[in-house]
């Protein structure tokens, strides 16, 4: 059986950016159908559009939203332990890919690619199974 990181680079292979293929990839867990995650998610690929933080991580980052927040029955009550968590994941991707920018990690500027954008994949997603997820567990 295929695992979820396959699964993801697999979505990627076949069109989706990076921050779609993370969030289809893990929807189902959260509650959400991959048609919706793939419509909110689109807007984030190639670095938000305009090479800022890569969409791999920012797809992390929206499932993170999904598993920690407390909805709007209690506006605001979770923010400050889901911006912890987003720091963590942060954290842990910056050191597996050597940056959190799109363009660094691309080498727009340098002309020396830091991270593929399957491997920044790959990475997101064994680190929302090992941060994220497990956490959940």
């Amino acid at each position: 059986m295929e695992s979820r990181i396959e699964q993801a680079i697999a979505r990627h292979h076949k069109g989706y950016n990076c921050a779609q293929a993370i969030v289809c990839t893990y929807a189902d867990l959260f509650g959400v159908d991959e048609q919706t995650a793939y419509k909110m998610s689109e807007a984030f690929g190639f670095g938000m559009g305009m090479m800022e933080v890569c969409g791999a991580l920012t797809g992390g980052l929206m499932l993170a939203g999904l598993q920690n927040s407390a909805g709007v029955e209690t506006p605001g009550s979770t923010k400050a332990a889901t911006y912890k968590i987003d720091r963590m994941l942060g954290e842990a991707f910056s050191e597996a890919t050597g940056s959190l920018l799109c363009s660094e990690l691309k080498g727009r500027d340098t002309g020396k690619p830091l991270c593929s954008c399957d491997d920044c994949i790959r990475h997101a997603a064994r680190i929302i199974e090992e941060k994220l997820l497990a956490d959940a567990q």
